[in-house]
């Protein structure tokens, strides 16, 4: 089940400080790298650079070459050698630089990492973290802007997880590295730094003034498979994960509307009791995010919310997504879904 507001911090988290999501991800690699030898850093330019987003900055100097390191511009090698370290008692957190160039690394996720324990009867498991920004917001075009989150959840034995905010972000890290088997951790890129509001022409809101921003330093956990409730409501449910939480909620305040947003948080495993709790409440569902329409994972939430809630519904489940179109540079911010759309959702899904 999910909170409003995530209480499950550990003892050991010392004094909360303002972070943005950059800052959270490394912070939860370097607790984890103090906590835990076995954690190991690994990617392209993740060493002394820091990452292409500065997401491993200092990491090296810290822990020294041979437990942050780069590798070659191999997404295949680079997975292919994290499976191996995690099946002989390593815990690797492997960077893909943009989610995009992770299909090179496809076969090694799909067919090694996610079997792994299945094909050795338990004998073997794959603990890696994948990590990887991912989807649009700062015009990197059809190369550096995709949201290929649909395809993992696809894959039995991959969990997938995408925070929406700095603190999620690092709880949400640590008990992925901490998990026994593969997960695959996508970043929203346009939100690294704050979040949008949901306009393309006004700036994006500093995380110092978000109660998400506010990060313990230490350690602490989020439970993967737990949603939050970000923003309580009863006219209907809104179910929304990443970047789209937030241009969500703006737009759903702008035009003040007894929405409830769920934050997924994790997509696999799924938190579907919170989101039949919260349908079978407001009667009415709309799923929102950037990737695109067709075999996105908003297919899969409507069929769900269908075959749970069917005779509660009062209205069919309404998808808000990206375009069937190769990702776009000069109209970035007409692909993605924005508060013209998503407000014409809500409006359509109130009128029903």
């Amino acid at each position: 089940m999910s909170d409003v507001i995530e209480t499950s911090a550990s003892a050991e988290t010392g004094e909360t400080v303002r972070m943005n999501m950059i800052q959270a991800i490394n912070s939860a690699m370097a607790v984890m790298m103090e906590r835990d030898p076995n954690v190991i850093v690994m990617g392209e330019d993740v060493g002394y650079f820091g990452g292409v987003f500065r997401a491993t900055a200092g990491l090296q100097e810290k822990f020294g070459k041979t437990r942050v390191f780069d590798t070659p511009i191999t997404e295949c090698g680079i997975i292919g050698v994290a499976i191996g370290m995690g099946a002989y008692g390593l815990r690797p957190v492997p960077e893909i630089q943009f989610a995009d160039y992770i299909y090179p690394a496809l076969d090694q996720l799909v067919s090694e990492a996610a079997r792994l324990r299945y094909r050795s009867a338990g004998q073997f498991t794959a603990p890696l973290t994948v990590r990887s920004p991912f989807g649009g917001g700062i015009f990197g075009g059809q190369t550096h802007s995709q949201s290929p989150e649909g395809i993992f959840t696809h894959v039995s034995g991959v969990k997938t997880v995408i925070p929406s905010t700095p603190y999620d972000a690092k709880g949400l890290l640590i008990a992925s590295i901490e998990d026994n088997d593969p997960v695959i951790f996508f970043e929203p890129k346009r939100i690294y730094n704050g979040p949008f509001n949901g306009h393309w022409d006004r700036p994006a809101e500093n995380w110092s003034k978000h109660p998400g921003g506010a990060v313990p330093e230490g350690y602490y956990r989020i439970e993967l498979g737990k949603a939050a409730i970000v923003r309580p409501g009863n006219a209907l449910t809104v179910l929304a994960y990443g970047t789209m939480v937030h241009v969500a909620k703006a737009t759903v305040e702008e035009m003040g509307i007894d929405a409830e947003i769920i934050d997924l948080r994790t997509l696999v495993p799924l938190d579907i009791e919170t989101i039949e709790e919260s349908v079978k409440k407001t009667g009415r569902c709309m799923v929102v995010h950037e990737a695109t329409r067709t075999g996105g994972f908003g297919a899969e939430l409507s069929a769900l919310v269908q075959e749970r809630c069917f005779y509660h519904l009062e209205a069919p489940v309404e998808r808000v997504t990206g375009f069937d179109t190769p990702y776009p540079h000069s109209l970035e911010w007409a692909y993605f879904p924005g508060p013209v759309r998503i407000g014409q959702a809500l409006k359509k899904l109130l009128k029903d």
